[in-house]
């Protein structure tokens, strides 16, 4: 059986991520999010453990380096790296909002078919936000934890840190099952 390696964003040392007014911190949430997540997995019968629940980040060499070995331990894996977003860097409120999945340049095909079932299941949880969605359903970026993973992987942002809506939501008992639903529907549905 495939074992589920779930990422947590960043760390407490990272400045800057967090809503404007403090109340969201992708770091805790992000770690939150992980645990409700790998506790519905197993809850499903799927194998599934995370990177990193200190809440200090290494830097991402090591982050990624953790990854491959925890995905050569445990054999055939998949990483789930779970974020937040932000329009801006200023600690203002904006107006981008909903969820986004972004897989490496290089990606598999495995990489892309989970990136775009993450998509389709936050579509369908109504977490689709205002911005356009490449025909595929995710983004390539050149990102170290899609990148430089031996498994396939995918870096979903949650939706905005940075807008009061999605903040909102994101806070309420419905917003966090609406972000445990989707990610554990998508991986359910991708081992099968």
């Amino acid at each position: 059986m495939r074992t589920v390696i779930l990422g947590t964003a960043h760390g407490a040392n990272v400045a800057g991520k967090h809503s404007p007014d403090g109340r969201l911190r992708e770091y805790q949430y992000s770690r939150a999010m992980c645990r409700m997540v790998r506790d519905a997995l197993l809850a499903r019968g799927v194998k599934c453990i995370i990177d990193i629940e200190a809440d200090l980040e290494p830097s991402l060499t090591a982050r990624v380096s953790l990854v491959n070995r925890l995905a050569r331990q445990h054999g055939d894996c998949i990483y789930v790296s779970l974020h937040n977003n932000a329009a801006g860097n200023d600690g203002r409120w904006h107006d981008a909002r909903g969820f986004a999945a972004f897989v490496a340049p290089n990606a598999s095909r495995e990489s892309q078919r989970l990136a775009t079932l993450l998509h389709k299941h936050a579509l369908k949880q109504g977490l689709g936000g205002n911005r356009c969605y490449p025909s595929t359903g995710y983004y390539v970026k050149s990102l170290a934890v899609c990148r430089d993973t031996v498994c396939p992987a995918v870096l979903t942002e949650n939706l905005f840190q940075d807008n009061r809506d999605d903040v909102n939501y994101l806070l309420s008992e419905p917003g966090m099952q609406a972000i445990i639903d989707l990610h554990v529907n998508a991986i359910t549905e991708f081992m099968k």
